[in-house]
């Protein structure tokens, strides 16, 4: 069973704030199963990504869990993040938002590999 987008959510700040690194919810979306994408900022203008795996990426070797996928090869403008979450909330409004402050842009997520 997975668990909810909320539990899950608020595990990730915790253990952000645990190493000292600034991590907040920008968006709350749906608290059972809402898309989560996690912001990691650079401090130096540029940001990156990660989303959800599609669930055929994973199903295999990790059923239960939640992973995740960059969603661009290298870190972008904050400005085409931006532009990319907007997109993302105008396709699905339930969908959460964490950004983290990390100048070496450390998510600590579990990656499906490309």
């Amino acid at each position: 069973m997975r668990l909810k987008s909320a539990i899950w959510v608020a595990a990730y700040l915790r253990r952000r704030h645990i190493d000292g690194t600034l991590a907040v919810v920008r968006r709350r979306g749906a608290e059972e199963a809402g898309a989560i994408f996690i912001k990691i900022s650079r401090l130096d203008g540029t940001a990156d990504l990660y989303g959800p795996a599609p669930q055929t990426a994973f199903e295999a070797w990790r059923p239960a869990d939640r992973a995740f996928m960059a969603c661009f090869d290298k870190p972008l403008p904050e400005t085409d993040v931006e532009t990319y979450l907007a997109r993302q909330i105008r396709f699905d409004p339930d969908v959460w938002i964490i950004e983290v402050e990390d100048r070496l842009g450390s998510h600590l997520l579990d990656l499906v590999p490309p």
